[in-house]
């Protein structure tokens, strides 16, 4: 079970993350946050060391002194769900495209070799895909056992070998999903509904509703929002 302090420290980062502060502004002073979550200094010193470690808070002391937002992890926007990462030491445009492209890859060989053992797993991704709807960090944990189970169906084990060490690397790395924009709701049952387009056209080995619905699967876009990228130039890639 998490100490007070690491639970403390979540809840601070979870906060932090959802506003979306500027780098260098000032989030609390130390005082107000001991208060706040009626604990010790020793343990309010012990969280926010924890923050500054992860990267998200630095402490000043001092009359001008507080407790100040750091550069803010990598952020991207999947579709309708926005991901923030943290300790991932490459760029994440890179690391969603080499997903998508091997996804595709996989997809179009599977609709070749996939057995009816490798269809009965892709359906079951599929149905927990359906369950997790309402929480977009289990969502996107589904959708990663849906195309790993997609990528066992295609029979390329080294290639198979190398998408589960990017969607191990994704895992270890995920901070925080949240569902972003009014029309999240409408737009995951639209990516279901694809996903289940997906399944069937590799289950009938159906190449020509496969091409149509990897297109579909394709055509959403990931937006960057990078600290360490130039400001008014947002980065865009290709994603599932």
């Amino acid at each position: 079970m998490p100490s007070v302090p690491e639970r403390i420290a979540s809840s601070l980062e979870d906060e932090i993350l959802a506003q979306s502060l500027d780098p260098g502004a000032r989030f609390a002073l130390r005082t107000e946050l001991i208060d706040r979550f009626g604990v010790s200094a020793s343990a309010m010193n012990e969280a926010l060391r924890i923050l500054r470690e992860r990267g998200i808070v630095h402490v000043r002391q001092g009359a001008q002194g507080g407790v100040f937002i750091a550069e803010p992890p990598p952020q991207l926007r999947l579709g309708v769900i926005d991901v923030w990462f943290r300790g991932l030491h490459v760029d994440p445009v890179d690391l969603f495209e080499a997903r998508s492209m091997l996804e595709d890859s996989f997809a179009t060989v599977a609709a070749a070799r996939a057995t009816p053992e490798d269809c009965r797993d892709i359906a079951w991704a599929l149905e927990e895909l359906r369950t997790a709807r309402d929480d977009a960090r289990q969502y996107l944990e589904a959708n990663l056992r849906l195309h790993t189970a997609i990528a066992r169906a295609a029979r390329v084990p080294v290639l198979a070998g190398m998408y589960e060490s990017i969607v191990t690397l994704i895992r270890a790395t995920l901070v925080r999903a949240q569902y972003a924009g009014d029309e999240a709701a409408k737009v995951v049952d639209e990516n279901i509904e694809v996903h289940a387009r997906l399944y069937r056209a590799i289950r009938e080995q159906d190449h020509e509703a496969l091409a149509v619905t990897l297109r579909e699967h394709r055509a959403d876009l990931v937006r960057v929002s990078d600290p360490r990228r130039s400001p008014g130039r947002p980065q865009t890639a290709r994603t599932p």
